[in-house]
């Protein structure tokens, strides 16, 4: 399994009416070299953050993020090519009408032969079941339907690392599970935020941010125990309030 290693990493922003700068996260310390990772907390913890560190799409304020010792900063290409991102929205990926151009789109750099290209888009397609699918729009498509496509767009360029910043949370059931199954089924180390603690409890390790910290990191099952815990705690800590 490919090594994302988090060296002392913060993410800070400036906010004009504060002296001080907003602490997205701050100083995570960590490796991971398990099969399936995920990351849970609520809206706002520091999720996003953490997830766009690994390819480069957010730059650590101080520290370093490395995967397999390449920088994310100083190295963001080869970064990129080790690691694919899917974003919760598909649509907000998906740049072609349909899915056949949009996997061909991000094979383009490295299948110069338009035959070739097409070929490895319909088998990147194929795999997951989407071929019957592939010159249909992509707004005809179902939710889970669309975010199987874009999955296939990054997975056709064969990243070691596959990102996926809660992928489900527009799907539902039916696609929910599909999704589930297919990531079950696939040989890349996976990093994963969700807010569906039974996609979570599917991980090797979880770690729960909160605030800016990662305060647990651990097995899946007490992981999300540790995170029920802490949603509970803030819930009794508000309703004590005057």
């Amino acid at each position: 399994m490919p090594n994302v290693t988090f060296d002392q990493a913060a993410v800070t922003v400036p906010v004009d009416h504060l002296p001080e700068p907003k602490v997205l996260l701050d100083g995570v310390n960590l490796q991971l070299t398990e099969r399936r990772v995920g990351v849970i907390g609520a809206n706002g913890s520091g999720k996003s953050t953490f997830l766009r560190l690994v390819n480069g799409l957010v730059q650590p304020s101080s520290g370093r993020v490395l995967v397999d010792g390449a920088d994310t900063v100083r190295s963001v290409r080869a970064v990129r090519r080790t690691v694919g991102f899917v974003f919760t929205d598909p649509l907000s990926q998906l740049v072609m009408p349909t899915g056949r151009e949009d996997v061909e789109l991000s094979l383009r750099r490295s299948v110069k032969n338009g035959a070739e290209r097409r070929r490895q888009a319909e088998d990147a397609l194929d795999r997951l079941g989407l071929l019957h699918l592939a010159d249909q729009s992509i707004y005809e498509l179902s939710g889970g339907e669309r975010q199987l496509v874009a999955l296939a767009a990054v997975l056709a360029v064969e990243p070691a690392v596959l990102v996926l910043d809660e992928p489900s949370t527009l799907l539902d059931l039916r696609n929910r599970e599909l999704l589930r199954r297919t990531l079950a089924g696939l040989d890349q180390q996976i990093i994963m935020s969700t807010h569906d603690l039974d996609m979570a409890l599917d991980m090797d390790r979880v770690l729960v941010i909160d605030q800016g910290k990662v305060v647990f990191d651990g097995a899946a099952a007490p992981a999300v125990a540790a995170y029920r815990a802490l949603c509970l705690a803030s819930l009794d800590a508000q309703e004590a309030q005057p």
